[in-house]
């Protein structure tokens, strides 16, 4: 008997109605297994899915030994080459190219931008994306691409004007209006131009060279726009002379300038530095030798008005 004064069964009875349980479940999953699958085990395999299988195989292997050894950019040249002849036999060959609005950029640079090579066909050249390659030209500002059947194809390009050098850690560059750096400065052509130095001064340039463009007889005695720490200019003028402009209200300093300069001619004078930061004052700066000079000639003068006094003082 148990605690619940139930006649005890032996160990070996228990364990085997349990294994007889299990057994009958497991019976009953594998029949509901083979119910839910009996669709896709009477499916009967296509003809021919062994050599499709096997060409997938070797075609992935093929795709990752062109991946794997870089040789992705010349397969899909040869595919384009091959696309392209299959359109040209079809007499889409492109045979006539017209470009307008170039002056800077020459017509080898457009073509290669756009990607076209004397194999290439009217009917698989994307006019957007060569539109988009275009673009990335830092002298070209805009474009248009037309596509004119059967063979013809019209780029129109609108260029970008330089507008000043801009010197960077002693690298000048051609910029534009805007800011673009156009190119890398190599030879007199852009000789003329303005020049700004210092970090950010490419994109400032324009507002401050508008602003100096007021005064034109000052303008052509600078020789460099230079940003100081990202907030004011200083001008240094072609005879050595530094102005130093203040942060804010620059046109008024500038218009001072102009003024002693035209009045006084202040910036013909033996002086290194014209310091205009302050609104109420114009502080000069001699070179060292002038300033020696100028404190004996002010000694000089004191000395003059002491005899002067002593001798009004004995004729008293």
């Amino acid at each position: 008997m148990d605690g619940r004064r139930r006649i005890a069964e032996s160990l070996s009875d228990g364990f085997a109605r349990a294994w007889r349980r299990t057994t009958d479940l497991s019976i009953g999953g594998q029949r509901l297994v083979r119910r839910w699958l009996k669709p896709v085990l009477d499916l009967k395999p296509p003809r021919g899915i062994g050599v499709a299988g096997c060409a997938l195989l070797l075609l992935a292997s093929a795709g990752y030994g062109v991946i794997s050894g870089g040789h992705a950019k010349v397969l899909t040249e040869e595919l384009r080459d091959m696309r392209d002849a299959t359109a040209n036999a079809f007499g889409l060959r492109l045979t006539d190219i017209s470009l307008a609005g170039q002056r800077q950029v020459t017509r080898e640079d457009i073509l290669k931008a756009v990607g076209i090579t004397p194999r290439s066909s009217l009917l698989f050249l994307d006019a957007a994306a060569a539109r988009r390659q275009l673009k990335t030209i830092p002298w070209i500002a805009e474009a248009t691409v037309l596509k004119l059947y059967p063979g013809r194809l019209h780029i129109a390009i609108t260029e970008r004007d330089a507008f000043a050098l801009w010197q960077k850690d002693r690298k000048i560059s051609v910029i534009a209006e805007d800011g673009v750096v156009l190119e890398s400065y190599t030879d007199g052509q852009f000789a003329l131009l303005p020049l700004v130095v210092g970090d950010g001064a490419e994109l400032k340039a324009r507002e401050f060279l508008t602003l100096l463009d007021k005064y034109p007889a000052l303008r052509a005695q600078v020789h460099a726009s230079v940003l100081v720490a990202d907030r004011r200019w200083n001008l240094k003028l072609k005879n050595g002379i530094v102005v130093k402009l203040p942060e804010l209200d620059a046109a008024r300093a500038l218009a001072e300038l102009a003024r002693l300069d035209r009045d006084k001619r202040l910036l013909t004078r033996d002086i290194v530095e014209v310091d205009l930061r302050l609104p109420d004052r114009v502080t000069v700066r001699l070179p060292d030798d002038a300033a020696q000079l100028r404190e004996e000639q002010m000694r000089e003068q004191e000395k003059d008005k002491d005899k002067q006094i002593k001798r009004k003082g004995g004729r008293a």
